[in-house]
């Protein structure tokens, strides 16, 4: 497995592995509109490839350049936003590699938050991550659960 950078060129895949894997991995949490509204079929891709660039994001690929998985950061405040795991590559190391990437750029003793769905939640509590709060969202005018949780980098 190789992390890298995100780049535009990776946008449509980025969105393929998002939609499938929130409609494969996720529907034992949401329910079917629940999952329609966070992972649209017709998502704008202009506007995933700006929020993706603004922050530091990254991709893991195999060695055949195989998305992964992709998680992005707006490092500044701590802000964990998106990390997703292809469907086919669940617990094998890919999630916590774009983690480690990313929260390894955080400086000592930095608060860090994230927006977790129901089904990341045991991941990030396993990696030292606590719920705040339970939180109802609006997507598409669907609500959908999500929770805020928060970590402390070490040091």
């Amino acid at each position: 497995m190789r992390i890298r950078p995100y780049t535009a060129a990776d946008c449509p895949a980025v969105l393929a592995l998002f939609y499938h894997t929130v409609h494969t991995v996720n529907r034992r949490d949401y329910a079917p509109d629940q999952l329609d509204a966070w992972a649209p079929a017709d998502p704008d891709t202009a506007r995933w490839d700006s929020s993706l660039r603004q922050h530091t994001a990254l991709v893991a690929e195999d060695e055949a350049g195989r998305l992964l998985g992709f998680a992005d950061m707006d490092v500044a405040a701590g802000y964990l936003d998106r990390l997703y795991v292809a469907a086919g590559c669940q617990r094998q190391g890919v999630g916590t590699a774009l983690c480690d990437a990313l929260e390894g750029l955080l400086a000592p003793g930095t608060q860090v938050t994230v927006h977790a769905s129901l089904t990341a939640r045991p991941f990030f509590e396993a990696r030292g991550y606590r719920v705040v709060h339970t939180r109802q969202v609006e997507r598409r005018g669907v609500i959908l659960t999500n929770l805020l949780m928060e970590k402390r980098m070490p040091g």
